[in-house]
């Protein structure tokens, strides 16, 4: 690898954003899905988040920076990611990789909570199986998404797509700042 392969890194996650940036609708996106967030905690209501590999650790990064802080002191909100390992490989073991976050919505959600679904292709099967499960249970959900949104974007109120992108690391980094503006839209407006 040169010192070109790694500028090439950057100079295209910058193309991915300036295309991300350039389309109004984006925004009006995460200001509808930050007033569908902030509605939940206004009403004594919880944000349950859920992905694969990179996108899990996301969703992760998402909960614990609602239930710890972002950038100011202020009361933990209630948010949790699906990804407790004994969980998942109980579920797993017991009902397929498929329904691993839907029985979880199952168990736990609640009318007038919000499910943040995160899938780079928007086809993840068990991710799409918790929005099914969601909205059977009448919760918002809320998907960041990428290429052309997959069956996930059939299943949410509010989408936010990636540009496409063959790689699903320059997804991830649209995603990460989509997920930093919520939290801090949430923060500024309680």
């Amino acid at each position: 690898m040169s010192i070109d392969n790694i500028r090439h890194h950057f100079t295209e996650a910058n193309k991915v954003l300036e295309e991300f940036i350039s389309e109004n609708k984006n925004f009006k996106d995460i200001y509808t899905a930050g007033n569908y967030i902030l509605a939940a905690f206004l009403n004594n209501h919880k944000i349950i988040s859920c992905g694969n590999g990179g996108s899990m650790s996301d969703s992760m990064h998402f909960a614990e920076e609602f239930t710890g802080r972002f950038r100011n002191n202020r009361d933990p909100l209630p948010a949790v990611a699906i990804s407790d390992p004994a969980y998942i490989t109980c579920t797993a073991n017991d009902f397929g990789y498929n329904k691993i976050f839907s029985r979880f919505i199952q168990g736990h959600g609640r009318k007038g909570d919000v499910l943040f679904a995160i899938s780079t292709s928007g086809n993840s099967k068990n991710v799409v199986n918790a929005a099914k499960m969601a909205k059977k249970k009448g919760m918002v959900v809320i998907a960041l998404t990428g290429k052309d949104g997959g069956e996930l974007a059939k299943h949410c109120a509010v989408e936010i797509r990636a540009p496409y992108s063959e790689y699903s690391d320059r997804v991830q980094e649209i995603h990460i700042k989509v997920i930093h503006s919520l939290i801090d839209f949430v923060e500024i407006n309680l």
